[in-house]
């Protein structure tokens, strides 16, 4: 089945090369800020790049926060990417901090990395701690490419789907009901990042099987 994709667009991170891997995949992948576009949609990406405080101003600014935490109550998944996925949690320390969306809990704190460059820029071995839909058949452990200051740390260990190392152990994928976040970039992650896209992808095909009219 062919799924319609929305890669949503809020000024911020790599929306272009996260629409071509998903084309490469087989999805439908449209980068939008159109909010009727984002209700249509089979699933939504959240990329980004940058500062937390100035992606969540964008994001609420625009309507686009409400929205996207609209489609996730209706069981619509959500795959947040790098940023994306950081601004799912409570809050960020960066820039002095900011409220995110609060999908799940805990913060956001910069990389305890004594004597290593920050950003963290390179290929990281991910090692999984749950299974779910958005792994299936990658290999354990398995590398993704990764640039980031920050990291996620969820107050339930529930959520971490994946850990990675840089100066310190993190968390770089969680997962909560529809919602995924992944602190690696798939789209710059070769034939892994692409198998990844693609299981979320059949996540979202199956989703919209089972309720066609979610909101």
């Amino acid at each position: 089945m062919t799924v319609n994709l929305a890669v949503v667009d809020y000024g911020m991170g790599n929306r272009r090369s996260v629409e071509k891997a998903l084309l490469h995949v087989g999805a439908i992948a449209t980068v939008t800020s159109d909010h009727d576009q984002i209700l249509a949609a089979d699933g939504l990406i959240v990329p980004g790049v940058g500062a937390f405080p100035l992606a969540i101003e964008r994001l609420r600014e625009s309507g686009l926060a409400d929205l996207i935490l609209r489609r996730l109550r209706g069981g619509v998944p959500v795959l947040g990417i790098c940023l994306g996925m950081q601004i799912g949690f409570d809050s960020s320390e960066e820039m002095g901090g900011a409220d995110g969306l609060g999908i799940i809990s805990g913060e956001v704190k910069e990389l305890e990395a004594p004597g290593l460059k920050l950003p963290h820029i390179g290929w990281s071995l991910v090692h999984w701690r749950q299974s779910s839909e958005l792994i299936e058949g990658l290999p354990y452990p398995c590398a993704f490419y990764h640039v980031h200051s920050f990291a996620a740390m969820p107050r339930d260990a529930s959520n971490v789907l994946g850990v990675a190392e840089y100066g310190e152990s993190f968390v770089t994928a969680v997962v909560r009901d529809s919602f995924y976040g992944v602190q690696f970039h798939p789209e710059k992650s070769s034939v892994h990042g692409l198998h990844l896209l693609a299981n979320f992808a059949s996540i979202c095909a199956r989703a919209k099987l089972s309720s066609p009219t979610s909101a």
